[in-house]
C-alpha cells in the first residue's frame, strides 16, 4: 500500500539524513518521497470525485 512506501522512504531519508549520507543520494530519496505523496493525494481526490 502507499502509506507503507512513504513510510519507509521517510525512515529511509531520516536515516540518510542523520548519517550524513550524500546530498545527491539523499535529495534522490526525497524526490521519490514527493512523487509518492503526490500520488496518494491525487488517489485520495479520485476517491473523493
Amino acid at each position: 500500500m502507499i502509506n507503507d512506501e512513504i513510510k519507509e522512504l521517510r525512515k529511509k531519508l531520516d536515516e540518510s539524513i542523520q548519517n550524513k549520507r550524500p546530498y545527491d543520494e539523499i535529495y534522490k530519496i526525497s524526490v521519490e518521497l514527493d512523487e509518492l505523496i503526490i500520488k496518494y493525494y491525487k488517489n485520495e481526490i479520485d476517491k473523493r470525485a
